[in-house]
């Protein structure tokens, strides 16, 4: 079933004005964080063996291109949905060079056959408006604080 086109703008707009949290939890004395994220859902965070982890989940910095991975995907997904267009098999890998400066996202986009190429040019600027995206490029600002309690001591 089509979502109608101003459900799509509704939710870029949800995604736009919305603050998020997420709060991660050292587990005893080891690399690995309990991450709750806007008190709903959990994730486990850990570093590989030879870093002193267990390896039991992906690494802080691995989940900078699995969130723009997943978000370019459900973007486009959802864009796909007011139109009425039937996707079928999507998938979108991103290869994050983290140590070029600035650093460098390849994103690809494996779209399914049988798209007429003006629908393969609007998936491809859907997915471009993608949050996470947006979010890196808009570039970003770290306040970094002890609670208000410690600061006083």
């Amino acid at each position: 079933m089509p979502i109608a086109p101003d459900a799509w703008a509704r939710a870029v707009e949800f995604t736009e004005c919305m603050s998020l949290t997420a709060t991660a939890r050292s587990v005893g004395d080891t690399l690995r964080q309990e991450v709750l994220v806007d008190g709903r859902h959990r994730l486990v965070t850990d570093e590989p063996g030879e870093l002193g982890g267990t390896d039991i989940g992906p690494a802080p910095h691995e989940l900078l291109p699995a969130a723009l991975a997943a978000c370019v995907a459900v973007t486009i997904r959802m864009y796909a949905r007011t139109k009425g267009w039937a996707l079928g098999e999507l998938s979108v890998d991103v290869v994050y060079d983290n140590k070029s400066t600035p650093r460098h996202f390849d994103v690809t986009i494996n779209l399914p056959d049988g798209l007429s190429p003006e629908q393969v040019r609007r998936l491809m600027r859907a997915a471009e408006t993608c949050p996470v995206r947006r979010s890196i490029e808009a570039g970003m600002v770290f306040d970094e604080h002890l609670p208000h309690e410690r600061q006083a001591a």
